[in-house]
């Protein structure tokens, strides 16, 4: 039976656009089933509808805590009856018992080399801290923000007059690569967890150059 994915957007989701494309284009044993924003004017709820996906809006700003909101998320969600929940850009930090709820079959990506540089403005401070090499993460989720094992990471080198913007245009394109294959990889039942690790049971690289 294929598995059931739902995706977590706040904004365009060009990461939510990729994984359902290659979903598609590859035929994975999987179908995304949702993709559910936490804002009505996020632009990516217009491609996802355009495919056939199935919508739904969960307005932060319209609960009282951030316990309600993940309560009601959380209801959304499990009315899909997912396999795996993907983050693709959705900013908001979701609470630990959220977190425990989804374990090991949540996935986020961040725009660093994990553990460096969590949290926001990451190429900004990249650029600051003279790195010649910035990248992205995708890595199971945890309660600790922008930790959790590590399932892939691409690297990009940090070319003379960069700023953070054309270094976030270069990470991005390869976070539409690396997020679709670790999503396919999980769906594909091709990761592993060994030690708080995880591996490539295939012996595939984790690393794009």
């Amino acid at each position: 039976m294929d598995k059931r994915i739902v995706i977590l957007i706040s904004g365009r989701g060009s990461n939510m656009e990729a994984i359902v494309q290659r979903c598609a284009e590859q035929r994975w044993p999987a179908q995304v089933v949702a993709v559910i924003a936490n804002k009505a004017s996020a632009g990516g709820l217009g491609f996802a509808a355009g495919q056939g996906i199935s919508t739904a809006v969960v307005e932060h700003k319209a609960h009282p805590s951030r316990e309600a909101f993940d309560a009601e998320l959380a209801r959304v969600i499990d009315g899909f009856q997912p396999d795996l929940v993907v983050l693709a850009g959705f900013m908001r930090i979701l609470g630990a018992a959220f977190v425990q709820r989804y374990e090991g079959r949540m996935i986020n990506i961040h725009p660093s080399l994990l553990p460096a540089f969590p949290g926001l403005h990451t190429h900004r401070r990249a650029l600051q801290a003279g790195c010649k090499a910035v990248g992205a993460t995708v890595h199971l989720v945890t309660a600790e923000l922008d930790h959790g094992p590590i399932v892939m990471q691409s690297v990009v080198p940090v070319r003379p007059g960069d700023d953070e913007h054309t270094l976030a245009a270069r990470v991005l394109a390869t976070e539409h690569v690396i997020y679709p294959l670790s999503v396919r990889w999980f769906v594909e039942g091709k990761l592993a967890i060994e030690d708080g690790l995880v591996r490539q049971t295939d012996g595939a690289s984790q690393v794009l150059m």
